[in-house]
């Protein structure tokens, strides 16, 4: 920054600098997330408008593989950096001195992503996007010369403004910043917060109108008979969390083992996935064309385009492939993302927490003759099934409030989530956010005694007021540094000023008063070595 603009800056309060700077995250970040989500919208149409719901189409075969090696080659050849994870690297990030993610970030990962889930990448723009704004943030710190914890601010700004943006839900991403990457809240934090998220959410409605992202319409009231129907919906979300975190990560640890080759992964990643989402095409991208049709009354049109169309009028197959299809999304949303794809977990948890809500609605009223409404159950199901897999309950409903205008369905997602949170954090203590940091001992933004102690420097606590201590001094020498130190601890340390053990005042108080032994007892005599010390560095 040149010294005029400096010098501008200076005369601008902390408070109002700040508040300037998540203006402009909250635009650059809501910007960002309108030219993804419709540069996906658009390669997505144009390949697949031409397909026939009766016909299986034998491009999905060759889509998805032709978007993660283009996705790949942009990270081999021109970032020529790990994108992967965005918002793991995140905590990463926060958790480390001076809080900083490279540039290219700033659109690395929405170029790739973009390319990824516009060809059938089973997986979601989300976490690639909040990626993306808490680079803007990041950089845009370094180039003000930020401080620590501004800079941590202005990286939660750009996640809220990413949410926001995406699905036009300024309380939603304000959530996701407090719940998944554990930003303090306070007033100095949630006024930036606020700023960035409602400018974002301005943004994308400039953009792309008032339409929400999700058509919902409420097919009944919230009906307090149902609250039973409900806790077990959220049970089966819980134990469906518990399922996707495990499940993705064995999936990407067997990648690991298959090869170092890049193009090795690509291809059998690529021929796996495509054949999954011929079969099953509900698996294609991220799913929310599914989640409208549910929530639309056409829940056996997820069949279309399948090899199982004819029997999509039955309701017992139609359960059973629903079934294969939950289980099966997060295994392709794994292949995905460890073939060199690049994309987030948001859309296929959303993917398939409507799933499990409609299939469990649709086996109550098939098996038992209920009239559960099917949008009511799935629409609760996303927000529990979010709740239990990012371990975050209040961005679960408030996000999926906002983007259906499902308020009046509260008292239900609060339920679900809830139910799923416990059940879920019972079987498995971590997020699949912060599991992988857990597992490599890195995890400090969820621990705020550790978080402080983290970013404490040893060197800076370290009390050096004491009287040195030779270990061949006698009891009488050493009576004339007791004399004159303020301290009751003697440390005793060797011609290399390196620690042989120390002496405590209470210790040796006996002795003090006994001349005739100054001369017969050495300190090498009096120290111990403590059970624990530390070292600076």
């Amino acid at each position: 920054m040149n010294k005029g603009l400096e010098k501008w800056f200076s005369d601008i309060s902390e408070k109002n600098l700040i508040y300037g700077l998540s203006l402009l995250v909250g635009v650059l970040s809501g910007t960002a997330a309108f030219m993804l989500k419709n540069f996906i919208f658009y390669v997505s149409h144009f390949l697949t408008s031409q397909f026939k719901a009766s016909h299986e189409s034998y491009f999905y075969l060759a889509y998805p593989m032709i978007g993660i090696l283009i996705s790949l080659l942009i990270v081999k050849y021109v970032i020529k950096d790990d994108i992967s994870h965005g918002v793991s690297k995140i905590l990463s990030v926060i958790s480390k001195k001076g809080s900083q993610i490279k540039a290219h970030n700033m659109f690395s990962s929405m170029v790739t992503s973009g390319f990824t889930i516009g060809f059938g990448g089973s997986v979601g723009a989300e976490s690639p996007i909040v990626y993306t704004g808490a680079a803007i943030g990041s950089n845009i710190s370094r180039l003000f010369n930020l401080n620590q914890n501004q800079i941590r601010l202005l990286i939660g700004c750009g996640a809220t403004g990413a949410i926001a943006g995406i699905f036009k839900a300024p309380i939603a991403g304000i959530m996701f910043t407090l719940e998944v990457l554990m930003l303090d809240l306070t007033m100095a934090s949630i006024i930036p917060l606020l700023i960035s998220g409602i400018t974002a959410a301005t943004i994308a409605y400039f953009f792309m109108g008032e339409s929400v992202m999700f058509h919902f319409s409420i097919e009944n009231q919230f009906d307090y008979n149902n609250i039973p129907y409900y806790i077990i919906l959220g049970i089966f979300c819980g134990l469906i969390s518990f399922y996707f975190t495990r499940t993705g990560m064995y999936v990407e640890s067997r990648f690991k083992r298959i090869s170092r080759n890049s193009y090795v992964k690509l291809i059998i990643g690529g021929i796996t996935l495509g054949v999954m989402v011929f079969i099953f095409p509900s698996l294609w991208g991220e799913g929310y064309e599914s989640i409208n049709k549910i929530f639309n009354g056409e829940g056996p049109d997820l069949l279309n385009n399948s090899v199982f169309f004819d029997w999509k009028t039955d309701p017992y197959v139609l359960l059973l492939i629903l079934i294969i299809i939950l289980m099966l999304k997060v295994v392709a949303m794994s292949i995905t993302t460890s073939s060199g794809g690049v994309g987030g977990i948001f859309a296929p948890s959303l993917f398939m927490g409507a799933l499990g809500g409609y299939i469990l609605s649709l086996s109550f009223n098939t098996f038992f003759g209920l009239n559960l409404p099917h949008a009511n159950f799935a629409l609760a199901g996303m927000g529990a099934l979010m709740a239990g897999i990012m371990h975050a309950p209040l961005l679960g409903i408030f996000l999926i409030a906002e983007i259906t205008g499902g308020y009046q369905l509260l008292v239900p997602l609060i339920i679900s989530a809830t139910v799923a949170y416990v059940i879920a954090t019972r079987f498995e203590p971590h997020s699949i956010y912060t599991k992988r940091l857990a597992e490599l001992g890195q995890l400090v933004t969820h621990h705020k005694d550790k978080a402080a102690m983290h970013y404490m420097n040893v060197k800076d606590l370290i009390e050096k007021d004491f009287e040195i201590l030779s270990p061949d001094l006698n009891l009488g020498q050493l009576t004339y540094y007791i004399a004159r130190s303020k301290r009751d601890l003697f440390p005793v340390v060797d011609e290399n000023g390196m620690m042989l053990g120390m002496i405590k005042l209470n210790d040796i108080r006996n002795l003090m008063f006994e001349q005739d032994l100054y001369e017969k007892i050495s300190v090498s005599d009096l120290m111990y070595m403590p059970e624990y010390f530390i070292s600076p560095k």
